[in-house]
């Protein structure tokens, strides 16, 4: 088990193609890009509260390829939380992600505190091959949690990450940081109370 430090780490796995990294993208930096680059990994951090203190997401966004088994177990013992992304157009991506959760269960054991989300993304897509329902049924088999996306439309992707955080059950985390207000709202609580000639 990984230790409990400052990092909160994500990792997303999924077939070549599926919009990995599409969704963290825009996730982490709201964009879009059209056009298909393969990733290697690539990790991106974000700021978030865990315990009511700040940490930081650390979300590893691995290959779509099977070259690396290496880095793919390495990826599933450091991981605190998992993405299993597949197309909603491509039945096959939704079956190649069978050996990763059967790898993530054997590396991790007990899985029911792992929190996993199988995304089906795309959704936006009108050349489906995976119903949403099938979705569902495969996540009640693996008991994980189920969301269909659309990286491109920006559909269910905030939320996507939110949820997956929310399955964790091993200490409190949120996108939200608590504590940290705007400058505006810090002005706002320090003239409380006090008069203001107008």
């Amino acid at each position: 088990m990984p230790e409990q430090s400052n990092d909160y780490r994500v990792v997303v796995f999924g077939a070549a193609g599926v919009g990995k990294s599409s969704l963290v993208l825009r996730f982490v930096r709201g964009t879009f890009r059209e056009t298909y680059i393969p990733t290697v990994e690539d990790t991106y951090r974000q700021v978030i509260s865990c315990d009511k203190n700040i940490c930081t997401l650390q979300i590893t966004d691995t290959t779509g390829s099977h070259q690396f088994p290496a880095m793919q177990r390495l990826s599933i013992s450091k991981g605190h939380a998992f993405m299993l992304v597949y197309s909603v157009t491509s039945r096959q991506s939704l079956e190649e992600l069978e050996q990763i959760y059967e790898q993530i269960c054997q590396i991790k054991g007990d899985i029911q505190k792992v929190p996993i989300m199988l995304v089906g993304n795309k959704s936006d897509d009108t050349q489906r091959e995976v119903d949403a329902s099938e979705g569902e049924v495969l996540a009640g088999k693996w008991k994980c949690s189920f969301m269909e996306t659309s990286a491109k439309m920006n559909y269910n992707v905030q939320e996507l990450f939110q949820e997956l955080l929310n399955l964790e059950k091993r200490r409190s985390v949120s996108l939200q940081v608590e504590g940290k207000k705007s400058k505006r709202q810090h002005k706002k609580d320090k003239l409380k109370g006090k008069c203001s000639v107008m």
